[in-house]
């Protein structure tokens, strides 16, 4: 029952209980035990079914003979009894287990369960065992195989030679392919193993490896760039790598249309700020005018109250003289022409350099010395600021080359002559500019040699020899047996000389070593006008002597940079005031011998010359000075490595045009008149082109002043000895551009080249070809003309964003609506013209085009950085002229407002004792006869008595209204405005016409005027 309904606590307390009388029951075991006899139990009722069988009877009778034997053996003679008699019932109707069947599952599964845990509890014994065991077999059964295979060796030998041929006959098709099969797998997966690790090592190290992708690409687009910058011919196929530079993108655009907008501003403004300047020019002028004649007219009052017919004449040559006063600077028309025109042409000399430098070598040298050092330093204010600097240096650029293109023929004569320039480029840098520069470079170790007492350099042994004679006489007190006059290499024969010589090269090194670094890091306190020309001087010297060796140019860099403009300062510091000296001091013989041993080692380790010859006891330090000059090229070599000019000071042709103040140079009467002479000599050689500027601005001179003339004094004798001093009289000169701004050089090729080009360009992206004429000639393939359409796409619609002033032309914008092969066919047509004109050549397949197209990619880059400073400096230069105009414009205000001041400052005298305006009434016989009427058209002398004149002021301060009566008929009234009749005064008109009859003085009108209206 407990089985049957699968407890199995029941269950097992039911094996367990002692009516049952079981034994060997563990409860552990309680779950196997239910599962097996549940099993048990359902087998024996499966047998229940069989009764009808006969066969089950017999296995129930051998059954209950198993049991009776058992029972028997119990002796229990009532468990016997009822065995037999019930067995055989229950076991076939009944379907219960037997007692005995129980206890076979209980004891089968408890020792299952015994023999477990033994095994466990054994389980690495039992291993081991086993082990030893299968070992045992194995070998075994291995010797035995092993014993038999020996013994059998002659059969096997004998059925291996009988039978491998047949196997290998029968097998070999299929084994080559299964070979065949193997060794493609073996392969395959040893490629892949490889490939796996290669990727897997490149993974490992992906940055190094983007790095040398990157480094190699680069190496590949740099020597492609070096071909096409370099190569006479460029390939077509390096030329399609660069040809998208051309491109114009967004960014383009808008720059150039920036660049287009401040170009049409900045030269609104220049124009405006001009226009300003010459309203500023009148108003000097007018105000001038009015001062000078208010002077005048005090001049005049005092000497003459009353003008009479006897004084009129004086009174008008008077004023005529005054104006005169002055000479140069006089207010009148002519002399203030001749003062522009002395600045239009001290500037257009200041601001080109090439007349200057032309002129210097068309002089003899020593005239051309005198005029630069006069004239040329005056002419650039000596530097004073940057832009005179920026100028003189311009000036010493143009002279340099100029000199070295047509004076020197051999390289050395820069060395060993006296050039020109280089003299006065030293002399400029060792002034005032650069004396504080070689003062702080060699005032220290300067001032260290001379304050070291003990120290005496003597290289000369017989010198030695001879200091070391009288040395022993003072000591001794007693003349020397040694002769006195001996040879060098007598006097080396002695020790104490060849000591002395040792120590005195150990002390020489020792000090040249200290000025050798004062030196080479000295680079930056050079003054850059000095390493600037040292630059040309290296660069226009390398392009006259291209064969020229680096080490043979840096010696004359040398020559520049030390021996003109550092060893003299050196041999003779007070001379160059690199020391400061008390008064009456000065070096001794032994400072100045040890100053110029240490230059002249300076100067040997600088040229790189060594000792020999009469100097050969020094060649022990030759090697000292391969080293030292091996410092010396180095320093050279940094010394030239300086910006252009237009970097450094940054200044271009609208530098002047935004400056408040103009330049202005003092200059004397006598430097002018012999630049004056000197160019109208020498013009045909400075400036060979008839349309050259300097031209007009001679022509406008005219013929060299004199003194005289431009001092305003009378003329004098020749032989005046006060004409000397008259000749030094300095003026100040306020130059101005009397020509326009130079406009940007827009220098347009041929339209039909660029028309070529640009379809060249065009088809060479798409297709590619070793040259043109294969390209043209080899039709493009559909997916060539699929790309070419969509960039052209592409460009239309960035055209379409393009503002108006930059859009290209029709033509332009049809040529990207062809085909390739419709431009190909304009291009063949483009290069037939073109060929004809000479620009192109079938022959070499029309490489000329291709090395154009090379040369604007390499333009491009530079012109987009040239756009981008230019485009900086036009907004800074388009502020400054903002600045300049609101200036101009006070200025303007300011004057006008000074002028008003001063027409009613002047003080009005009125006639009589009431206050009523004044009205003069004068009829034209008193006009004629105070001279200020001189005649009436149509009218005699006699009959001036009938006409009356009279002039009223009006509101307006300086106007006038004269009327007239002519033999009693009222003329209409004439306004008389006085700043006009004093622009008349200046510009020298001495009569004038009212009311286009009456001729009149203009002097005595307005002086008229000043004594009735302004006197006192």
């Amino acid at each position: 029952e407990a089985v049957d309904h699968g407890d199995v606590s029941q269950t097992l307390s039911a094996l367990r209980s002692p009516d049952v009388g079981l034994y060997g029951v563990t409860p552990e075991c309680a779950e196997t035990y239910q599962r097996e006899l549940a099993e048990a139990k359902k087998k024996k009722m499966a047998a229940d079914n069989r009764l009808n069988d006969m066969r089950e009877w017999r296995a129930g009778a051998r059954e209950l003979n198993d049991a009776y034997l058992k029972i028997t053996q119990t002796r229990c003679f009532a468990c016997c009894l009822l065995t037999l008699f019930w067995f055989p019932f229950c076991n076939l109707y009944c379907g219960f287990l037997l007692p005995h069947w129980i206890q076979s599952t209980i004891s089968g599964v408890t020792a299952a369960y015994n023999r477990e845990q033994l095994w466990l509890a054994n389980e690495s014994l039992i291993t081991k065992l086993q082990a030893c065991c299968r070992g045992y077999l194995v070998r075994q059964e291995f010797n035995a195989r092993l014993s038999f295979l020996k013994k059998q060796v002659p059969a096997i030998t004998c059925i291996q030679v009988m039978k491998v041929p047949h196997l290998c006959m029968t097998s070999f098709a299929s084994l080559l392919h299964v070979l065949g099969y193997i060794q493609s797998m073996t392969r395959m997966y040893q490629a892949r193993k490889r490939y796996r690790n290669r990727l897997q090592y490149f993974k490992d190290h992906i940055n190094d490896v983007i790095k040398i992708q990157a480094f190699i690409r680069a190496n590949k687009a740099r020597d492609d760039y070096k071909t096409l910058i370099s190569a006479e011919n460029p390939p077509m196929v390096v030329l399609r790598k660069f040809v998208h530079l051309l491109d114009q993108s967004d960014q383009d655009f808008q720059e150039e249309l920036d660049l287009m907008k401040l170009r049409e501003e900045v030269v609104t403004l220049i124009r405006s700020n001009q226009q300003l300047e010459n309203d500023l020019n009148l108003m000097d002028i007018k105000i001038g005018l009015l001062v000078k004649n208010k002077i005048t007219l005090q001049d005049v009052v005092s000497h003459s109250k009353k003008l009479t017919k006897k004084n009129k004449e004086q009174l008008s040559d008077m004023m005529m003289l005054n104006k005169q006063k002055g000479g140069l600077k006089a207010l009148s028309k002519e002399k203030r022409e001749k003062l522009e025109a002395y600045q239009h042409l001290f500037y257009l000399l200041q601001t080109n350099p090439t007349y200057l430098a032309k002129l210097i070598f068309q002089m003899p040298q020593n005239k051309s010395t005198k005029f630069m050092d006069s004239v040329i330093f005056t002419l650039y204010n000596y530097a004073s600021n940057q832009r005179e600097e920026y100028l003189l240096l311009r000036l010493f650029q143009t002279a340099l080359k100029e000199e070295i293109k047509s004076k020197v023929d051999q390289i050395h004569e820069i060395v060993t002559g006296n050039p020109t320039v280089i003299k006065m480029v030293v002399s400029f840098n060792r002034g005032a500019r650069g004396q504080n520069a070689l003062r702080q470079i060699l005032a220290p170790v300067v001032k260290e040699i001379m304050d070291d007492k003990s120290l005496n350099i003597k290289t000369d042994p017989v010198d030695i020899y001879k200091s070391w004679v009288n040395q022993m006489e003072s000591q001794t007190g007693e003349a020397s047996k040694l002769p006195y006059d001996v040879t060098p290499e007598q006097a080396l024969s002695h020790e104490e000389v060849r000591t002395r010589l040792d120590t005195s090269i150990r002390n020489m090194r020792t000090v040249t070593d200290k000025f050798l670094a004062a030196i080479v890091s000295s680079v930056d306190k050079i003054p850059y006008g000095m390493r600037f020309i040292a630059k040309v001087l290296k660069d226009s010297l390398h392009e006259k002597f291209p064969d020229a060796g680096e080490d043979e140019l840096l010696k004359i860099v040398g020559n520049l940079l030390y021996y003109r403009y550092m060893n003299p300062a050196i041999v003779a510091p007070d001379a160059f005031d690199i020391i400061d000296l008390s008064a009456g001091g000065q070096l001794t013989t032994d400072q100045r011998r040890n100053l110029g041993s240490i230059a002249k080692m300076l100067q040997h380790a600088a040229s790189n010359k060594m000792f020999m010859g009469d100097n050969a006891h020094l060649s022990i330090i030759n090697e000292y000075l391969s080293q030292s000059h091996q410092k010396f090229r180095r320093f050279f070599q940094a010394a030239c490595e300086v910006p252009e000019l237009q970097d450094k000071f940054n200044i271009d042709e609208y530098s002047d045009l935004v400056t408040l103040t103009k330049p202005v140079i003092y200059i004397s009467i006598g430097e002018i008149i012999n630049t004056h002479t000197l160019l109208l000599d020498h013009q045909d050689a400075i400036a060979p082109e008839h349309n050259d500027p300097i031209h007009e601005l001679l022509d406008d001179l005219g013929e060299v002043p004199t003194i005289e003339s431009l001092i305003g004094e009378g003329t004098g004798s020749i032989n005046d000895p006060n004409k000397e001093m008259l000749a030094k009289t300095e003026v100040s000169l306020t130059l101005t551009n009397k020509f326009d701004v130079p406009g940007g050089e827009n220098a347009e090729m041929d339209a039909r080249t660029i028309l070529t080009k640009r379809l060249i360009v065009d088809v060479i992206r798409f297709q590619p070809g070793e040259t043109l004429t294969e390209i043209i000639e080899t039709s493009a393939t559909s997916e060539q003309e699929a790309e070419h359409q969509r960039a052209m796409q592409r460009r239309a619609i960035r055209d379409a964003k393009t503002p108006d002033k930059m859009k290209k032309s029709i033509s332009v914008k049809e040529d990207s609506n062809l085909s390739l092969q419709e431009k190909k066919e304009k291009i063949k047509t483009g290069l037939k013209k073109l060929t004809e004109l000479g620009i192109a050549d079938p022959m070499n397949k029309y490489q000329e085009l291709i090395n154009d197209i090379a040369k604007d990619i390499r333009n491009q880059r530079r012109y987009r950085q040239r756009r981008k400073a230019e485009l900086v400096k036009l907004q800074q230069t388009y502020s400054a002229l903002n600045s300049k105009a609101t200036f101009y414009e006070e200025q303007v205000d300011y004057y006008k407002s000074y002028i008003k001041t001063c027409l009613d400052n002047l003080p009005r005298e009125m006639k009589g004792k009431n206050s009523k305006k004044i009205s003069l009434k004068y009829t034209a016989a008193r006009l004629h006869e105070k001279g200020v009427l001189l005649e009436i058209e149509d009218l005699q002398a006699n009959q001036f008595k009938n006409v009356i004149f009279e002039i009223n002021p009006t509101e307006e301060v300086g106007d006038f209204e004269v009327k007239a009566k002519f033999m009693g008929v009222q003329m209409e009234t004439f306004m008389l405005h006085y700043q006009d009749l004093l622009q008349l005064q200046y510009e020298g008109v001495a009569v004038m016409k009212l009311f286009n009859r009456a001729k009149v003085n203009v002097n005595l009108l307005i002086f008229l005027l000043n004594k009735k209206f302004y006197g006192k």
